[in-house]
């Protein structure tokens, strides 16, 4: 049996963005909806621990691996990485980017929150209510995003 390179990579690169867009699906609708709903603040709590603790260890590797894989196929196929196609999914891959880390960062936030909340028995403070909805906010760029980068990687338009 021959070992293809080519697919080895571009199966890395499926699963990868398979885990960076169902995680983040996934723990975005878990976060919002404890965070909506009329959860008790113990379980507010370990949906956002939980939500902290997911997108470091699934989303956060998926976005490192993502360009790596990329530009592996790129290489591997002779691209030359400049294809108006390409560059588009660089477009909408960095805006996602730049969206999440401050998604990343709000979501630290809002759990130090909840478990100061949590721990003295007080009030969730104003600011909350303001960090969670710039957190939803800025998760819509990357949810239409990356379906499209999706749809640009399967067609490969040609301009």
């Amino acid at each position: 049996m021959t070992v293809d390179l080519y697919a080895i990579v571009k199966t890395l690169h499926i699963v990868s963005a398979t885990v960076l867009f169902g995680t983040g699906l996934g723990i975005a609708f878990f976060f919002f909806c404890a965070q909506r709903g009329s959860w008790p603040l113990a379980a507010r709590l370990f949906a956002a621990r939980t939500t902290v603790i997911a997108d470091f260890a699934f989303t956060l590797p998926a976005v490192i691996v993502q360009p790596v894989t990329g530009a592996w196929l790129i290489y591997l196929t002779g691209l030359t990485g400049m294809e108006p196609w390409l560059v588009a999914t660089y477009v909408l891959y960095l805006v996602a980017g730049i969206c999440w880390v401050p998604v990343v960062w709000i979501q630290t936030r809002l759990h130090a929150m909840l478990r100061d909340a949590a721990t003295t028995d007080a009030p969730l403070p104003g600011r909350y209510e303001r960090l969670f909805r710039l957190w939803f906010a800025l998760g819509w760029p990357a949810f239409f995003g990356l379906p499209i980068v999706f749809f640009l990687m399967v067609l490969k338009p040609t301009c």
